[in-house]
């Protein structure tokens, strides 16, 4: 298991800040990985795809390729699965799900490809484990087994991860439409907080909601393994070697830096909805960086910067609905949810009117980084954006723009947005 492929799937625009944090999370060449659309491919060692599970904070799962070949119908799917050895991975005693994905197959069925790779796999086992075969669980399954189709070719792949790694263990807590933890440290990523080998700057969430942008901020900080509160799907494969994962927790465990007692916070969040801020404080305990975040409740048009001197914003204002009346924090469902809504409607428009003179009037010196789906929001926010990152939050297509906050009097009209340049 030590000449694998492994292929490493993240959301489109993250493969950038992915391929990095793959070479330093395993400390192989850059020759050994291939960025992709849509994530990443690497040459590696099973003991990899585990230290990868454990640690990749973009990553939305780790795929081994266990085939690649060519096919005009579901029979040679069917083939191509039974040459596979399974048996070298899982007994039959662990339960299987095949999925399918396609790009521009000519297959009319993709249910139908995915029932011939599940065959195969089964009659692979009555081969060679004397007729038993695994079972089906579409709900809980122990294996997860993926074919890829293009026009002429198959890959298929088996899951190592299990549960998608945005699934971090901590977040029970949730408001409606949260981000995802993968996208957050995206985000992050892409706004260079942690890439040097200086003090880290003050980090702000103005509308944290549960606080993923925040947390996965604070455990970045605190060097503490994104996975190390989870278990894996490569816990039930036969490559897997208990001790060699005793291990690796056990260094990475080692490896948490938390902040001397009476420190001052490196990192804070703020939300107009007092649930919201009680949900991020109960994820940021299970998530064991309670005591770096400081949580408070506030409208975002109001609050004032959290600390002097300067920091970076890092926040994904939730789009399209949820705007209502009112100003102020509160809880009922006529609450506004502050800088936590985007409506492409005269009351967004307005919203964001405000916040950027908030920003510019008082937050001299910061940058923020905005996540959006809305490739307008430079104009109604009335600013010009120093960068643009294209992001895909699922299916939607968005951008991370990067304002620098200068203080000053806003642009009049629309002109300090100028027309988007190639992405």
């Amino acid at each position: 298991m030590n000449q694998l492929t492994l292929f490493l799937p993240c959301a489109a625009g993250v493969e950038e800040y992915l391929a990095p944090e793959i070479l330093q999370i395993t400390g192989l060449p850059p020759g050994c990985v291939t960025k992709q659309r849509g994530g990443v491919a690497v040459r590696t060692s099973f003991a990899h795809a585990m230290l990868l599970n454990l640690y990749s904070r973009l990553a939305q799962r780790v795929l081994v390729l266990v085939s690649y070949t060519e096919y005009r119908s579901e029979q040679d799917l069917y083939r191509a699965g039974l040459q596979v050895p399974w048996e070298q991975w899982f007994t039959p005693k662990e339960s299987i799900k095949v999925e399918v994905t396609a790009q521009h197959s000519p297959l009319t069925s993709l249910n139908f490809a995915a029932l011939k790779v599940k065959d195969a796999v089964c009659d692979r086992f009555r081969e060679v484990a004397g007729g038993v075969r695994p079972d089906v669980n579409t709900q809980w399954p122990d294996v997860r087994i993926y074919a890829h189709l293009t026009t002429d070719s198959c890959s298929l792949y088996i899951d190592t991860s299990g549960e998608p790694l945005f699934k971090r263990g901590w977040r029970e807590d949730k408001g409606d439409a949260p981000l995802k933890e993968t996208l957050a440290a995206a985000m992050i990523a892409a706004s260079g907080w942690a890439s040097g080998d200086d003090d880290l700057m003050p980090l702000y969430d103005p509308c944290c909601g549960s606080g993923t942008v925040a947390i996965e901020a604070a455990q970045i900080a605190c060097n503490i393994a994104a996975g190390s509160l989870r278990r894996f799907a490569f816990e039930k494969y036969r490559p897997f070697r208990s001790q060699e994962w005793v291990d690796m927790k056990a260094e990475a465990a080692a490896n948490v830096v938390k902040p001397e007692p009476g420190q001052a916070a490196l990192i804070y969040g703020s939300d107009v909805s007092h649930r919201m801020v009680d949900f991020a404080q109960r994820n940021a305990q299970r998530a064991g960086v309670a005591d770096v975040i400081e949580f408070r409740g506030g409208d975002a048009l109001q609050r004032m910067p959290p600390i002097e001197g300067g920091g970076v914003m890092v926040l994904n204002p939730p789009y399209g609905e949820r705007i209502g009346i009112g100003g102020v924090a509160g809880e009922g469902e006529g609450a506004r949810f502050g800088a936590r809504e985007l409506a492409q409607t005269d009351e967004g428009v307005d919203f964001f009117n405000q916040l950027a003179s908030h920003w510019k009037k008082n937050y001299s010196g910061w940058t923020a980084w905005v996540l959006t789906p809305d490739l307008k929001l430079p104009s109604k926010m009335r600013l010009k954006e120093s960068r643009r990152v294209p992001m895909w939050n699922g299916p939607l297509e968005c951008r991370l723009f990067k304002f620098d906050m200068v203080k000053g009097r806003l642009a009049k009209g629309t002109a300090a947005a100028a027309q988007e340049p190639n992405d």
